[in-house]
């Protein structure tokens, strides 16, 4: 079926025109659902700072920005209506869309259940929409229509709004965790204590690990606490980072600003591991020596695959975990952006999208 004859309709969005640009009201046009489709009214959208670095293109080398971008990938919402081939999901169903919502579904990295690797997979947003043209549209909008396949189920008993940043800031710090075999008897370094950071010291308790939080704030000591840290270590302190040289099997480094991984790798244990998840705009400088000695490894982790976000959601609806926001009606989503760039939240901006 070609662009031209695929039905369509409008829904209310917030948009940027320009990389300079507030996001501001816009009306975008929708497919209506193919056979394999779901079409859900969202009710909150999570606020990510990949949703800041795309509409003001700070990416550009990576992946430039197209506009109008209707950011916003931690979505969830509730089914209004399924194509005629889609048998797991029916009307009410309270649901949840992610970072994917489509890729080839055949190559080995898809047949594996890694559809975050795979090379024609399409992101929520600022991808080729291969139904429509132009790009793709996400989550700060009224409602979407995604493939079945990367529709999430959501616990009914989780709160909806606690539960929308799990479909980024909880599969990028769970799925390191999970795939490196953090467990019981396991020493965890969570690196910062933002968005990503409080979600990879809920998690890396939940698997039983002694937890330890790095951070350059002292005021947030006793807020790693609440959240489940065993320690914290103020990385600014040369006596505190002493404290715990040598001992991790794991850390996690949340850090989106430019900062000294060599000395994090020298927290690790022999064959001890370092994953990045935050994304810094320029290189980190890594010693050899940091690797060599102790035969440390340094790896990064962006997202999971649709099943692993699943487990991770049923994982979380297990455990009562959710992630602490802050609930803004959708016209203060440029006022969020300047907070964001402060670090002003604890620990996630959601938008309310009836406020839409």
């Amino acid at each position: 079926m070609s662009a031209t004859t695929i039905p369509t309709f409008e829904a209310r969005a917030y948009a940027a025109s320009s990389p300079t640009s507030s996001l501001e009201p816009l009306t975008i046009t929708r497919r209506a659902p193919l056979a394999q489709d779901v079409q859900i009214e969202i009710l909150y959208c999570g606020v990510c700072h990949s949703d800041l670095h795309t509409v003001r293109d700070e990416w550009h080398s990576v992946m430039p920005a197209q506009y109008p971008a209707v950011p916003g990938h931690e979505i969830v919402g509730r089914v209004t209506a399924v194509g005629s081939a889609v048998t797991g999901f029916q009307q009410g169903d309270l649901v949840a869309v992610g970072c994917l919502v489509d890729s080839d579904q055949s190559c080995p990295h898809c047949q594996a259940g890694r559809e975050q690797h795979c090379a024609e997979q399409v992101l929520t947003y600022n991808s080729p929409d291969k139904h429509l043209g132009g790009v793709t549209l996400g989550g700060y909008s009224a409602s979407v229509v995604v493939d079945q396949h990367f529709v999430l189920r959501v616990p009914a008993h989780l709160d909806p709004a606690g539960a929308a940043p799990l479909l980024c800031a909880g599969i990028t710090t769970y799925s390191p965790l999970r795939h490196f075999g953090v467990t019981k008897g396991h020493k965890v370094g969570v690196v910062g204590l933002g968005g990503l950071g409080h979600m990879g010291v809920k998690f890396a308790k939940a698997f039983g690990a002694e937890v330890v939080v790095f951070t350059t704030s002292p005021h947030k000591r006793d807020d790693a606490r609440r959240l489940g840290a065993d320690d914290v270590v103020v990385s600014t302190s040369a006596e505190d980072m002493a404290r715990h040289a040598g001992t991790f099997d794991f850390i996690l480094d949340c850090v989106s600003a430019k900062h000294d991984v060599n000395a994090l790798l020298w927290q690790l244990k022999p064959d001890g591991k370092m994953t990045l998840v935050g994304a810094p705009e320029q290189p980190l400088e890594v010693s050899a020596f940091s690797l060599l000695v102790g035969r440390r490894s340094l790896s990064g982790s962006n997202i999971g695959g649709i099943a692993e976000t699943q487990e991770m959601v049923d994982f979380c609806g297990a455990h009562g975990i959710t992630s602490d926001v802050e609930v803004i009606p959708v016209q203060q989503v440029n006022d969020a952006y300047e907070r964001l760039l402060r670090s002003d939240v604890k620990y996630r901006f959601v938008l309310d999208m009836s406020t839409l």
